[in-house]
This record gives structure tokens, sequence and C-alpha cells, in this order.
């Protein structure tokens, strides 16, 4: 059924790339979403614990709020991957680091939803946004 489609089907990569975008700019928004609701000390904490400023706490908005925007309107889209691939980095590194070995009771990856948004992220840093989008790259 889908054996007509190849990589010359411009439609097709762009309509491709916007499910991408959504999909990563819609779920990383709900995460950022509910931190605007909440207190930022438990970030500020871990990050005091390693002794970084607890400012880089307010980053959690760039990568959780605006970098989602913008790869859901395709506005420097590449540029919002690489924002959200920092803040996985981030998180990975000040609260996932005992998980990044573990799967859980049924099976599946510890941090699969992390590695979903650091993974898909990355692969926006490299597709672009298509056509399909306010500002294609």
């Amino acid at each position: 059924m889908l054996d007509h489609i190849d990589e010359s089907n411009t439609a097709g990569n762009d309509f491709g790339k916007l499910l991408l975008r959504l999909t990563l700019g819609v779920l990383m928004l709900f995460h950022g979403y509910a931190k605007l609701n909440g207190d930022l000390g438990w970030l500020e904490n871990m990050l005091a614990g390693y002794n970084l400023p607890p400012q880089l706490a307010y980053g959690v908005y760039v990568g959780e709020i605006l970098a989602p925007i913008m790869i859901i309107l395709g506005a420097f889209c590449r540029l919002g991957g690489l924002i959200i691939v920092v803040n996985m980095g981030f998180a990975l590194f000040l609260a996932h680091q005992s998980e990044l070995m573990l799967f859980t009771e049924t099976g599946g990856y510890a941090l699969e939803v992390q590695a979903f948004f650091l993974f898909t992220a990355l692969s926006m840093v490299f597709l672009g946004s298509g056509r399909l989008a306010v500002r294609p790259d």
C-alpha cells in the first residue's frame, strides 16, 4: 500500500515533519504548562546540589514552553529542537541519572518518555520544519 511513496514525495515528507513537530511540541508543552503552575524550588535545589546557579531553573520555561511553541509553529524549528535536546540533557543529568540503565516491571525502558523527547527533538534539529510551517527551514 505504501510502496509507491519514495523520498521525492515532498508532500508526504512535509506532512510527516508536521506530525513529528506537533507530537513533540504538544507533548512537551504539557510538561511546561504543569511547571507554570508550580514552584521551581525543587529544581533550584537540584541545581544547587551540583553547584550550579539556581537561576538556571528558569531555563525549563525556555525548554518546555518557548521551544515547543517554536516547533509547533515551525518557526526556528531546528533551534527549538536544539533547545529541547539541551533541556533533556539537563533533565537526564539532574533528575534521572540513576534510571539510565533501568527497565520497568513490564520490560519497558524506565526513561522511554525522556528518550522520546530527546531523540525526537534531535530529529527536528536534523530534519527542520518542512514546508508546512510559519517559517520553513
